[in-house]
């Protein structure tokens, strides 16, 4: 992709004719990377974490008999972590004339604060999606080898077939050894100083910039077996229920409850919905907010364009 800059005509809010206000017809919030927590990497950019896979063999034993010693066995699990990158430029002579309060400064800003929501949501895309997102990127919840089949233990099937046109509903529990954010340590934000730089356009001709340098590594932890349930295969006919939240936590062990449903708006609507036509009165049933006590996260990283999982 070639490089994408602001032009005069981007400056239309500018103009001495229109207010301050600004609004977006952009879907870009990243309301689940805000709930997740974030953790130091390892060792720089890879991050290994243990993951138990077996108790020791323990037991009873009468008076004066022994019993054979047993121990513990664990899986090592590394994490690459991958550059998410919103450095930006702006054309010099674009900035400098900008009638934004705070003048060109503004001007910067602003278009650098958009580049960071733009990032945001290709880091929600990336969490939730993997590397069908961006192949660049590091492995998602839909990457897992527990959430990719219906065979898997922590699947559970809504029953739909609709071709290139399901979705999913995830519940996880968010903490700093199952889900979350895993960064480099102190350096993870890393944010330059703005510099006039040359740079050269589609034709090779060149022109003054204001440059940005804006970067981080970062990458995704999803804990083992027992951490997230995914629901699949949610269509038009086969949407979401409160038996398929059911489904989803009876896979959870015991004391081992999830914090967090995340899902997208048409689920949301679809298990309210659901909840209309089954109450005592049929009035409509409230927003879903939460599901058995699971606060409900929604999010348009989850979309409705998944493969029928088999």
């Amino acid at each position: 992709m070639a490089n994408d800059f602001l032009t005069v005509a981007d400056m239309v809010a500018d103009a001495y004719d229109l207010s301050g206000q600004e609004t977006s017809e952009v879907r870009a919030a990243a309301p689940v990377i805000a709930s997740l927590p974030a953790i130091p990497a390892s060792n720089g950019i890879v991050h290994k974490q243990s993951v138990m896979t077996q108790l020791p063999v323990t037991g009873f034993r009468t008076e004066n008999a022994g019993r054979d010693f047993d121990h513990s066995v664990d899986r090592i699990d590394s994490i690459d972590l991958k550059i998410l990158d919103w450095s930006w430029a702006v054309d010099k002579a674009v900035a400098d004339s900008s009638r934004l309060a705070g003048g060109r400064e503004q001007y910067i800003a602003r278009e650098g604060l958009r580049h960071v929501q733009s990032a945001l949501f290709n880091l929600e895309n990336q969490w939730i999606n993997g590397t069908g997102f961006n192949s660049g990127g590091f492995e998602g919840l839909a990457d897992s080898s527990n959430l990719d089949g219906l065979g898997d233990e922590m699947v559970v099937d809504a029953g739909g077939s609709a071709v290139g046109a399901t979705s999913s509903v995830y519940m996880l529990r968010r903490n700093s050894a199952e889900c979350g954010l895993v960064f480099n340590g102190e350096q993870a934000v890393q944010l330059g100083q703005t510099e006039v730089q040359n740079f050269i356009d589609g034709s090779g001709k060149n022109y003054p910039a204001y440059y940005t340098p804006g970067c981080m590594w970062v990458g995704g932890f999803f804990g083992s077996l027992f951490s997230i349930v995914r629901i699949v295969n949610l269509d038009a006919s086969n949407g979401l229920t409160d038996d398929l939240i059911y489904q989803a936590l009876e896979r959870f062990p015991a004391g081992h409850a999830p914090d967090l449903c995340i899902m997208n708006r048409k689920s949301q609507f679809d298990l309210r919905a659901s909840r209309t036509a089954t109450n005592a009165t049929g009035a409509p049933a409230p927003l879903v907010d939460n599901v058995a006590g699971v606060p409900v996260i929604t999010t348009d990283a989850i979309t409705h364009t998944e493969a029928v999982k088999s």
